[in-house]
């Protein structure tokens, strides 16, 4: 029984600099004198302010609409009879996803000249009939593996696309890093073997993507390591392919370091069945986990503190399109 629909949306380059520069005409001189060109960033505002207007124009099915702006949805708390309806760039369902829980989710793309829409089905002009099928129960939804990282100290966040495990200035990170799981019985074989020990290790931090985020972070790190390959003479690697209802998610370690106090032999592989990541704190300070890019939304892991990160148990469940010649699911009840 869906009661309410919750618009999300998120500030435009130009809202943001307004933001920092306290008016339009300040924040026009900014860019122009950094050589940057204003009437992109006012066309993309201008589209954007439109596009919401006609989709909560589109939205008039009788129920109250609530706009939510991107910033508050670590504070927000979805309740099970919301709708929710993520109009942006495709990063706006990230960031979505991992809070609504297991309510469906429409992505909207308000504008499809700017922004690729992979995880933006609909346009304003079907948004409409998008969210009636929804409300009727006649819907096809595309579920996606959510990453989930627990403290010690019972913190827990989710990630759509990725968990990253470091420093929060980005400098070097220090903990120890291993891989736990059932071990190989009846053929089955583990994709990430636990290794003998925790290892020390000293890098840029941890990337732990789901297939949802195969094609973002984990794709430049992959593009990274095959152009140094490529150009010392070696093999190019392989970008790892996951569908978005992967049920494995992927690590790797960012620019290990050697020496005498580090080591890096297990920096990449694999989370499977019941295997996780686990990261022990080294850092006394400025140790911490985010998901998604969303840097102020994160988890304190500072010396002392362990995370084990592994599959959700719950997924995110994407509105999408009904295929051609496809009857409708039943209503639900």
């Amino acid at each position: 029984m869906l009661d309410k629909l919750v618009l999300v949306t998120r500030k435009t380059r130009l809202q943001a600099l307004v933001e920092r520069f306290n008016t339009r005409a300040q924040a026009k001189f900014y860019l122009e004198h950094a050589g940057l060109d204003f009437a992109d960033y006012a066309a993309e505002d201008d589209t954007y302010r439109a596009a919401l207007d006609a989709l909560e124009v589109e939205l008039d099915l009788g129920l109250p609409v609530q706009r939510l702006e991107r910033a508050l949805l670590p504070t927000y708390q979805f309740g099970p009879s919301d709708l929710v309806i993520a109009a942006g760039q495709d990063g706006l369902v990230a960031n979505t996803a991992k809070y609504v829980g297991a309510q469906p989710l429409v992505g909207v793309n308000p504008d499809p000249a700017r922004f690729d829409g992979a995880l933006l089905p609909f346009q304003v002009p079907g948004a409409r009939a998008a969210v009636s099928r929804v409300l009727e129960g006649r819907f096809t939804t595309s579920d996606v593996t959510l990453a989930r990282a627990q403290t010690s100290d019972g913190q827990t966040l989710l990630a759509f696309n990725e968990l990253f495990i470091g420093e929060a200035t980005h400098q070097s990170a220090h903990y120890r890093l291993w891989v736990s799981g059932p071990k190989a019985s009846k053929g089955k074989k583990l994709a990430a073997a636990p290794g003998p020990s925790p290892e020390r290790q000293s890098s840029s931090g941890v990337i732990v993507s789901t297939g949802a985020g195969s094609t973002g972070w984990l794709s430049s790190i992959c593009t990274m390591a095959s152009q140094v390959g490529a150009f010392l003479g070696g093999q190019p690697v392989a970008p790892v392919s996951m569908a978005w209802h992967d049920p494995r998610l992927f690590f790797v370690v960012r620019e290990p370091f050697v020496s005498r106090h580090s080591q890096a032999t297990q920096v990449v592989g694999w989370l499977a069945d019941d295997a996780q990541l686990h990261v022990e704190s080294l850092m006394p300070q400025g140790g911490t986990i985010f998901s998604d890019g969303m840097e102020a939304d994160c988890l304190r892991f500072t010396s002392g503190m362990t995370v084990r990160v592994g599959p959700a148990p719950q997924r995110a469940r994407l509105v999408v399109p009904d295929r051609p010649g496809r009857a409708p699911p039943p209503p639900r009840a």
